[in-house]
C-alpha cells in the first residue's frame, strides 16, 4: 500500500441486484479494507429479506459498517448518514489508505462525496398543516403556493411527487426565503480521493435477476417477514418496495399473486430510476457485471 499517495474512497454502484456486493467483498479482500454500506434499506435490523441483505457468509468475509445497525422506530435522514460516514471514515483511514463503499442509493453516495446542500431547521407545525392541505384540498393547491412562493423549484421539481413539493413549500414558509436559494451553494471539498466503479448490464438481464431475486426472497421467507411489520406500515422506514405491496395484499387491495408482480415490476422501475441517477455521473468506471475482477482492480490501480 506504499504505492499509494492519497487516502481513496472506491465506491461501487449499479442497479440493484446486478452483482454489488460481491465486487465489493472482493475488492476488501483484495486491498484489504473495510466496506461501507450507503443502501439506505439495509440500515433497518428489523428489514433483512426484503432489502438483500449480505448473508451471513458475505458480511464475515469483510467487515461491513451501517448493515442492519438502526431500528425503523430512528429517525435518520441521508444527512445523518453523511455525518456518520464521514466520522467511520475518518477511522477507517487511519488503518487503511483504501476504503470500499457500495450501494444502489444515489443520493446517499453523492451526501458521502460530494456533501449535500444544506436547509435551516423549520418549524414541524408547517409540514403538519401542509399535509393537513394535502388531504383536504389536495396537491394542486400546494402546487400553486410553490409556484407563487419559488417558481425556479416549482419548474424544477417532480410535481406530482407531494413530498418533493411539501418539503419546498415547507422551507419557503419557514425560512421566508426561496427553497432554490439554498441549493447548489459550494461544498466542503473532501480530503480523500474517490474512484467510481459501475456495474451494469444489457436491460432484460438485470429484469431476469430482478425477478429471480423477488423470487428467491420469497422462499427465504419475505411474505412472513412483511407480516411482522404490517402493524407499523406506516413508518416511514418500511415505504419501500417489497413491504408496501404485501402490505397492500394483507389489506386486501391486491392479491398475494399481483402483489409479487407489482414487487417485480416496481423493483425493475426502481433499477431504472437508479441507472438514470448514475448515468449522469461522468466520473464512474463502468464494467459489465460479468467483468473479471483482475480487470477491474487493474483499473482501479491505475487510477490510484
Amino acid at each position: 500500500m506504499s504505492s499509494i499517495k492519497k487516502q481513496t474512497l472506491i465506491t461501487i454502484v449499479g442497479p440493484t441486484a446486478i452483482g454489488k456486493t460481491a465486487l465489493s467483498i472482493q475488492l476488501a479482500k483484495h486491498f484489504n479494507a473495510e466496506i461501507i454500506s450507503c443502501d439506505s434499506r439495509q440500515f433497518y435490523k428489523e428489514m433483512t429479506i426484503g432489502t438483500a441483505v449480505p448473508s451471513t457468509d458475505e458480511l464475515s468475509a469483510a467487515k461491513h459498517h451501517f448493515i442492519q445497525n438502526r431500528s425503523i422506530y430512528d429517525d435518520y435522514n441521508v444527512g445523518d448518514f453523511e455525518r456518520d460516514a464521514l466520522l467511520t471514515l475518518e477511522e477507517l483511514f487511519k488503518k487503511n489508505d483504501i476504503v470500499i463503499m457500495v450501494g444502489g442509493s444515489g443520493l446517499y453516495v453523492d451526501a458521502v462525496i460530494d456533501g449535500l446542500d444544506y436547509f435551516p431547521t423549520v418549524d414541524p407545525s408547517i409540514r403538519k398543516q401542509l399535509n393537513q392541505r394535502l388531504e383536504t384540498n389536495g396537491l394542486a393547491s400546494l402546487q400553486n403556493q410553490l409556484k407563487e412562493l419559488d417558481i425556479e423549484t416549482y419548474n424544477a421539481i417532480a410535481l406530482a411527487n407531494p413530498q418533493r413539493v411539501i418539503r419546498a413549500l415547507e422551507v419557503c414558509i419557514g425560512s421566508g426565503q426561496t427553497y432554490s436559494s439554498f441549493k447548489n451553494k459550494p461544498k466542503i471539498p473532501r480530503n480523500f480521493n474517490v474512484i467510481k466503479i459501475g456495474l451494469n448490464a444489457d436491460r432484460e438481464i438485470i429484469y431476469n435477476r430482478i425477478n429471480q431475486r423477488v423470487d428467491i426472497m420469497l422462499k427465504e421467507g419475505l411474505l412472513e417477514e412483511a407480516k411482522v411489520l404490517y402493524p407499523s406500515k406506516d413508518l416511514n422506514a418500511l415505504q419501500t418496495v417489497g413491504y408496501r405491496e404485501l402490505f397492500a395484499y394483507f389489506d386486501g387491495e391486491f392479491t398475494q399473486e399481483f402483489a409479487i408482480e407489482e414487487i417485480k415490476k416496481n423493483t425493475r422501475r426502481f433499477a431504472k430510476r437508479q441507472l438514470t441517477w448514475f448515468r449522469k455521473d461522468t466520473s464512474i468506471l463502468w464494467f459489465d457485471f460479468q467483468s473479471d475482477i483482475p480487470k477491474i482492480i487493474k483499473t482501479i490501480k491505475e487510477n490510484l
